[in-house]
């Protein structure tokens, strides 16, 4: 194809980003370049110096545009996620992961750091309980060098997507329920990490890329308010947790005050933390398994700004 055989690069992505602006796409001009550079292979900085010549629209364009039109994931087309500093392949049947859970790894990150530089820790053992794609597990073993990392899902096809992302990584994957995976561990990790599926069973996401097209499993937490995998989450975290170990969980805005009061609860959780995201909303809760005993009292359920700063 020459210049003259249809709309250069930079007429197809500006007509790409008023159809999917009509669509509603949240971000048309964000979504209508990355399927350009999709198709083109190159990068984000390359494909606008292009735009600013006359090269022609990659051929296969105006078909992809119109796939993510009919609200199609970009990652479902393209085929991959960007979640830190990982590119995870993704598709049909698992969860695509999402910006704000970069956060939760980042607590993870910053709790390590503490122990290695206070106590020595140099080989934490973690595990990620549903890792989905294995955003989570991945990036921790690709961010910590010398981490024994493990990661449990249950669901056979997103089972094959992590499998194929965490090969490369050295992360111990295994197929199971995070109800009762890895019993055989009790009492060794240093970390336990969960985003389990959370939505109570009749809420509806907005978002028809994530109605439509994220698995149901992956999205509903069990029970009118969907708090059963969560708090099964949360009781393994304390059997496989050592002493004084850490566990993490994201989970919706609105559920924050109900997870705190509920690892305060339990009794064996203490300095119970909850921490807002980039865009300041409380979207995770950790807590440390006291070393013996019930928790004290007077337990803090905090607001963490850290990561929004």
């Amino acid at each position: 194809m020459t210049a003259g055989d249809g709309p250069s690069l930079a007429e197809a992505v500006s007509e790409a980003t008023a159809v999917l602006a009509e669509a509603g796409v949240p971000s048309p001009r964000v979504d209508a370049e990355l399927l350009a550079e999709h198709l083109l292979g190159v990068g984000l900085g390359r494909l606008r110096a292009l735009m600013l010549g006359d090269s022609p629209a990659p051929e296969g364009y105006a078909d992809l545009v119109a796939e993510r039109a009919q609200r199609i994931p970009l990652q479902h087309i393209t085929g991959v996620a960007h979640f830190r500093y990982l590119e995870l392949a993704v598709g049909p049947g698992v969860f695509i992961p999402r910006p704000e859970t970069e956060s939760v790894v980042q607590l993870v990150l910053d709790w390590l750091s503490d122990r290695k530089r206070l106590h020595g820790l140099a080989h934490p053992k973690v595990v990620d309980l549903g890792t989905g794609s294995g955003a989570i597990a991945g990036s921790i073993a690709h961010e910590v060098p010398g981490a024994e990392v493990h990661a449990v899902e249950f669901s056979e096809f997103a089972h094959a997507w992590a499998e194929k992302n965490l090969a490369p990584l050295g992360v111990h994957l295994i197929r199971g329920d995070l109800r009762d995976a890895l019993a055989e561990h009790n009492g060794t990790f240093d970390v336990v990490v969960s985003n389990p599926p959370y939505i109570p069973a009749e809420a509806i996401p907005n978002e028809p890329e994530v109605a439509l097209h994220d698995p149901p499993e992956a999205l509903y937490g069990g029970g009118a308010d969907g708090m059963e995998l969560p708090t099964a989450a949360a009781a393994s975290a304390a059997r496989l947790l050592v002493p004084g170990g850490y566990f993490v969980m994201e989970h919706a805005e609105v559920q924050s005050e109900w997870i705190a009061a509920m690892l305060n609860r339990t009794g064996v959780f203490a300095e119970v933390t909850t921490h807002r995201d980039l865009n300041g909303k409380d979207r995770a809760t950790s807590a440390v398994l006291a070393p013996s005993g019930p928790t004290p009292a007077n337990n803090r359920v905090t607001s963490d700004e850290r990561i929004g700063q």
